[in-house]
């Protein structure tokens, strides 16, 4: 066979020729009778106006106004307003102690204990998490997830800000971990209830529902808390208005129902719905934009489109016109991006053009390519131009509507569709554009002439590799409803045989159309072979990796989020009820009264509590811990001891297997030394009545100046002196423990 194009076919330049200028400029759809384009006036909202609803407005005010409250009030201590509003919070509590019966008492350690484990948690956000990466919902899930970590970051800084004890003067019955305010298992519950909510039921009935089921919940959570004396009314109030506020919010912003539905139908996500508020937008959109009356809106050839929704319009007029619109959202345009991304990362050759950085330059970006190829002579639906819904994030793309218009897979195809089909690649070249989207569903024929639809990935100035794809694709599919002999006869009329052999030297899976791959694979032989065989040599294959400095440096970046990302998903999954339990403090000396109330709240048999006397040179706090049965203080130190470290811990009894008592310098508390010399350890223990205080030294050698300069550094404050500063501070409204006459 020769290379060059057969003499009585003519020459590729004839043959483009023979085919005509391409399709007669349209004429604008005729303007609704009486109707104007309108100018929408300085702060005159869209036609559809981007909001939060009126409930996340109402909880974004609650939040603000309870964290700037319990900023102002509590901050300061047990100081002035802050005695005040604790009197009251207190004072409910103490109502709800005569209620105590041993059998309620039971039943609400037992919900507090279910509601409030930080298990219970862990289940249903895994649980929430497995879901979304099923149905492949990654916008919600990455916002939930980051939504979960701002919510965990806020309530840990409000509490170290407030640093608020435990509840005062009443028994507690129920375990609890650090600081009082946020109540930590009413905002972990609160914020995984809220994003179950918004990433798994789907809008209406059923999550109207949900909400009520989920106030429920936290509601039943947080009386059995008070109850039990472990939180305040103040505190779970701020721990709901922080579990809530933060995940609804993002939420509503960032996966906005209309644009980001929850929905378990089958059906693609780049289709959205029309009716409703979005429908009555598009109609007013038209009408003031446009000039156009619209009687009816439906969905149209939604199987064949994966990046927009398109639309079939009818206007009102003498006579009525039917147009064609293209809806494209915020997730179409994220949906671009990281389809692009991930090409660039997987391949580096796929996609050679940037990302769009707005849905505006996107829907623009086509009406601009309509036009190029009108101009060129291509065969593709006249622009009427765009309509704004909302800036920035939704637009529509209105076009002539190819009535009458079939998909080329449902009919005939002859030499003359052949032909017609091979010299819209041919022109593309020639036009310097290329499609890059071949496929079926973008080639109709109407009234036995070809059209080309869908022109969203046109590009501009195309690498000669993705313009050659583009003729490949092109092939294949003509030689799926003919043959690979008939379509490589007639393409000779366009094409050299070099540019064929190049077309499917490029062409490979990841370079089609999924529809034409699906139905390449239903075809029993290798139309691609077949192809091949047919071309004078068989040309070498081009890859379609391709490494830049580009791809280079976006995958080191990848890699990194990852490396971010993924740590803070461990972490939180590794997470005990412990990780709660730390006060965030900087001090822990003998007149830091917070924090050593709130651990004589953690051993209330405790009539001494530790405290740091003097910080020793080179010592640094590394964390103190206070929960229901224990506190804990850890000390690191600076050379030489840089491995050493010291604890102090205080607790309701200590171990003293293998300990030798010694001679205490203060009245009513026995000593005990135990030295592990293999652990490196010493392990000091001052038992007294209700508890005791045991201080680990950790260093290479125990008799060394580490453990001299820690005997020295800690003492101990009475439990008397604690409840009678706070008597003072609150003028004798508050106590440290309950009355037990």
């Amino acid at each position: 066979m020769e290379d060059q194009p057969d003499a009585s076919l003519g020459t590729v330049q004839d043959a483009a020729r023979k085919l005509g200028p391409g399709p007669a400029k349209v004429s604008a759809p005729p303007e609704s009778r009486g109707v104007r384009r309108r100018r929408r006036p300085t702060g005159e909202p869209p036609p559809l106006p981007r909001h939060l609803e009126s409930t996340g407005v109402g909880w974004l005010i609650a939040a603000v106004g309870l964290v700037i409250l319990t900023l102002l009030v509590f901050t300061a201590g047990r100081y002035g307003r802050g005695v005040s509003f604790a009197v009251v919070d207190y004072w409910l509590l103490e109502r709800l102690v005569p209620l105590r019966a041993p059998w309620l008492t039971t039943l609400m350690e037992g919900l507090a204990g279910l509601l409030g484990a930080l298990l219970t948690v862990k289940l249903l956000a895994w649980s929430t998490i497995i879901v979304l990466v099923v149905f492949k919902r990654w916008r919600h899930l990455f916002v939930g997830l980051i939504a979960f970590q701002v919510v965990t970051l806020l309530a840990i800084g409000l509490a170290a800000a407030v640093r608020r004890p435990r509840p005062f003067g009443i028994p507690i019955e129920g375990s609890w971990t650090g600081w009082s305010m946020p109540s930590w298992p009413v905002v972990y519950l609160s914020a995984v209830l809220v994003t179950m909510l918004y990433t798994l039921v789907p809008r209406g009935r059923w999550r109207q529902t949900g909400k009520w089921v989920a106030t429920a919940v936290v509601a039943v959570l947080a009386t059995a808390r008070m109850y039990l004396g472990v939180d305040t009314l103040s505190d779970v109030l701020v721990g709901a208005a922080i579990g809530v506020t933060i995940p609804l919010l993002a939420f509503r912003w960032f996966t906005p129902n209309e644009v980001f539905p929850v929905r378990y139908r089958r059906g693609r996500t780049a289709h959205l719905d029309v009716t409703g508020a979005r429908g009555q937008g598009i109609r007013q959109a038209l009408h003031d934009q446009l000039g156009l009356v619209v009687e009816e809106i439906t969905p149209f050839g939604l199987a064949g489109s994966a990046s927009s929704t398109p639309l079939r319009i009818k206007v009102a007029g003498d006579p009525g016109t039917t147009l064609f619109g293209k809806l494209y959202a915020l997730s179409h345009l994220r949906a671009d991006r990281w389809y692009k991304l991930g090409r660039e990362l997987r391949y580096g050759r796929l996609e050679d053009e940037k990302a769009f950085n707005s849905v505006r330059r996107l829907v623009e970006r086509e009406d601009y390519a309509l036009g190029l190829m009108r101009r060129a002579g291509l065969p593709v639906p006249e622009s009427y131009g765009t309509v704004e819904l909302t800036p920035e994030r939704e637009y529509l793309l209105v076009t002539e509507f190819l009535q009458g218009s079939r998909e080329i897979g449902e009919v005939a195809i002859d030499d003359g569709l052949i032909d017609q089909c091979l010299s819209i690649i041919r022109r593309l070249w020639d036009a310097d554009l290329a499609h890059r989207d071949i496929k079926p569903a973008n080639l109709l024929v109407q009234d036995g002439n070809v059209r080309l639809i869908d022109v969203f990935l046109t590009e501009v100035h195309p690498t000669p590799w993705r313009q050659a794809i583009d003729l490949a694709n092109m092939m294949l599919f003509l030689g799926l409803r003919t043959d690979a002999a008939r379509v490589y006869h007639r393409a000779r009329q366009f094409f050299t045989d070099e540019e064929i052999g190049e077309a499917f030297a490029a062409v490979r899976g990841p370079a089609m159309p999924s529809q034409l791959r699906h139905m390449l694979k239903e075809r029993p032989s290798d139309l691609k072979a077949e192809f091949l065989d047919l071309l004078p040599t068989r040309p070498r294959p081009i890859s379609i990796q391709r490494w830049s400095l580009k791809r280079i440096i976006v995958a080191l970046l990848a890699v990194a989020v990852v490396a971010l990302v993924v740590p803070m998903v461990v972490s939180w999954g590794t997470q005990t009820e412990m990780t709660n339990a730390s006060l965030y403090t900087s001090d822990i000396g003998c007149g830091d009264h917070e924090a050593l109330w709130l651990m004589a709240q953690a051993v209330p048999s405790a009539t001494l509590v530790p405290c740091l006397q003097v910080a020793p040179p080179g010592w640094a706090l590394n964390e103190v811990k206070a929960a229901s049965g224990f506190a804990s203080v850890v000390f690191d130190t600076d050379r030489p001891y840089r491995a050493a470290g010291v604890t102090v811990e205080l607790r309701p009894s200590c171990d003293l297997a293998d300990a030798t008592e010694v001679s205490s310098e203060l009245a009513g508390t026995r000593r005990y030394i135990r030295i592990d010399r293999g652990a490196g350890s010493v392990i000091r223990t001052d038992v007294f009545s209700g508890g005791c205080v045991s201080q680990r030294v950790v260093a290479s050698d125990p008799s060394q100046e580490l453990v001299k300069a820690s005997q020295s550094a800690f003492g101990f404050v009475t439990r008397a002196a604690l409840g009678q500063e706070l008597a003072k501070r609150s003028d004798g409204r508050l106590r440290l423990d309950p009355d037990t006459r």
